[in-house]
């Protein structure tokens, strides 16, 4: 398990592009995530790009330009695909040569500065996408809170299952409906069957809800039939990027009885567009979960004791809110809550190790989900389900308006960063959707 940190980690770094060096921003020298996007103003094909302060560095233009030459034609090569699953198949140590190199090019003294120059494109000139062609997605469950909060509402006796500290719980998601931030999210319809209903209805769901959670994007590395040992798991991660689960919860809890989520959750996923490698994120290692006295070990196959000392990632997550109404009157998104990915009782390499524990074949571009990032408070619930407790303990934004669900016109917004002394600030960007009337 990687966690070196170096140069590219100097607080005191400074580019040449003065906006990354502003306090408060997302994308520092530091960060230099990657995505994919094309320039509003021209007829040019998708490319591989890394954000930089307000910038976008052309990858496919600067690999033109001779500036990765040292890092073979392998790489360079994986630079002028139109998605990073190229690049990502190269695996983690080709996406840190990148990231290092960029880092020199891009540093206040870098070389080549004019050659630089010509490969930025103002962010606010261009149009990101997918970043990655996603082949699988898989949704977890790692939060022990989200868990326990949403079991108490349905089996109050008996609100954490018992296979639930020994298994990271998931459920297979659909690929097809990931769409980048922006993206608009039309109302799903589907059954619906009241608590007090002899029948179901079909209908558009009126349980409309987000979940706020932190997705990893997989290098693949295991045939089918082969595991991934959780010492290797965390190599098999490329790089994380935020992700809202989007959820139907009158639908799901009609159907989601006897094999788990379907329609309730399959009609949209967003995430973000750029990916922050797990290089970048090096300063916040923090040990994994530390289980209370009486909780069970995780099983072998499952530890490994560099994952226990630093398996989590301090990120902290935000959720915004605002309405069609409160867009309409000028006033800022309302900040619904906040929670941290350190929280989460499975690290994210012990989900990678459980995913491929059976044979499971991971592929360049899989996408994984934490499942909602929920703390041990209220300000840290990360869905409405649990923040009204299934409706009954409703918000009221700044409008007034009360929200026990989301209503049509509302957006969600997903931020998240990295913060601690010493270090320099990585964050995420947005993760965005606007609800559309069904």
């Amino acid at each position: 398990m990687t966690r070196l940190v170096n140069r590219t980690h100097d607080a005191k770094a400074r580019s040449f592009i003065e906006s990354a060096n502003q306090p408060g921003g997302d994308f520092p020298i530091q960060n230099l995530p990657f995505g994919v996007f094309r320039r509003r103003a021209r007829q040019e094909a998708e490319r591989i790009g890394v954000a930089i302060g307000d910038q976008v560095v052309d990858l496919r233009r600067a690999a033109g330009h001779g500036l990765f030459s040292a890092l073979g034609s392998e790489i360079q090569s994986a630079l002028a695909a139109p998605v990073l699953n190229p690049l990502v198949a190269l695996g983690r140590p080709a996406a840190a040569a990148v990231r290092e190199r960029l880092f020199d090019l891009l540093a206040q003294d870098g070389p080549s500065r004019n050659n630089v120059v010509d490969c930025l494109a103002p962010a606010e000139s261009v149009e990101l996408l997918l970043p990655v062609a996603i082949g699988d997605y898989t949704d977890f469950y790692a939060s022990i809170h989200h868990a326990t909060n949403v079991g108490s509402m349905f089996r109050p006796e008996n609100p954490l299952l018992p296979n639930y500290k020994y298994v990271p719980i998931g459920y297979h998601g659909r690929a097809s409906s990931i769409v980048v931030s922006g993206t608009p999210i039309k109302r799903p319809m589907g059954q619906i069957k009241g608590d007090v209903a002899a029948d179901p209805v079909f209908g558009p769901s009126r349980s409309l809800d987000y979940e706020s959670e932190i997705g990893g994007y997989l290098v693949g590395g295991n045939r089918q039939g082969t595991e991934i040992p959780i010492a290797e798991a965390e190599s098999r991660i490329f790089g994380l990027c935020l992700l809202n689960d989007w959820s139907a919860r009158d639908i799901q809890a009609w159907e989601y009885q006897p094999l788990g989520p379907f329609l309730a959750k399959n009609f949209a996923t967003s995430v973000s567009p750029w990916v922050v490698t797990m290089e970048a994120l090096a300063p916040f290692r923090v040990p994994g979960f530390d289980r209370p006295a009486g909780d069970p070990a995780p099983l072998p196959y499952l530890f490994a004791e560099t994952d226990r000392r630093a398996g989590g990632i301090a990120v902290a997550t935000e959720v915004y809110l605002s309405s069609a109404r409160m867009r309409a009157e000028g006033m800022a998104p309302w900040r619904v809550s906040h929670a941290s990915l350190a929280s989460m009782y499975w690290t994210m390499a012990q989900l990678v190790t459980h995913h491929a524990s059976n044979g499971c074949n991971l592929r360049p571009g899989d996408l994984i989900g934490s499942g909602t990032i929920s703390g041990p408070e209220k300000e840290n619930r990360g869905c409405l389900l649990e923040l009204t407790w299934r409706g009954a303990e409703p918000v009221t934004l700044p409008t007034g308006e009360i929200r026990r669900f989301l209503a049509d016109g509302d957006e969600v917004i997903l931020r998240a960063a990295c913060e601690r002394a010493g270090a320099a600030r990585i964050g995420f960007g947005e993760c965005r959707g606007v609800v559309e009337p069904a």
